[in-house]
């Protein structure tokens, strides 16, 4: 009987696709065809932010890795897809599944699980239990990506 609601409860999270981001003050999300559709905030990101926390060496550093239409920064990274466009090629809701966990989509990557602290390794003490990134940080991020069309 265990082992039958266990089952069950893994495979109604698995069909539903209702996933928590784990730390105590995140945000429930819900993973619906490899994407987040909903807004973890309920109200729209701000870009100008998005972009501060994006190049944030502490936060988004997303030019770790990524090529990104911001000549003024130096380092760009070249590991990962450049970023100009991204927004013309994928939706809101492709880039907040992306930025909150992009291990769903590719088990493979490297990308960090920006809005995730379960389920890791290595992680330093002061991190534990904690996303990288703030929900509303999420949405600040995936609205300056929109912003990068080609």
């Amino acid at each position: 009987m265990k082992y039958q609601l266990l089952i069950g409860a893994v495979l109604g999270a698995a069909l539903t696709g209702a996933i928590a981001a784990g730390s105590a003050n995140a945000v429930e999300y819900k993973i619906v065809e490899d994407t987040v559709p909903q807004s973890l905030t309920g109200k729209p990101g701000d870009p100008a932010n998005g972009k501060k926390t994006a190049i944030n060496r502490r936060k988004g550093n997303c030019l770790a890795c990524h090529d990104m239409p911001i000549p003024e920064q130096a380092d760009h990274g070249q590991v990962g897809p450049p970023l100009l466009g991204v927004g013309s090629r994928l939706s809101e809701a492709e880039l907040r599944m992306r930025v909150i966990d992009s291990k769903v989509i590719n088990p493979d990557t490297i990308m960090p699980a920006f809005y995730r602290s379960t389920g890791l390794h290595r992680v330093l003490k002061k991190w534990q239990g904690k996303t990288i990134v703030s929900a509303q940080e999420v949405e600040d991020i995936v609205a300056y990506l929109m912003t990068l069309k080609e």
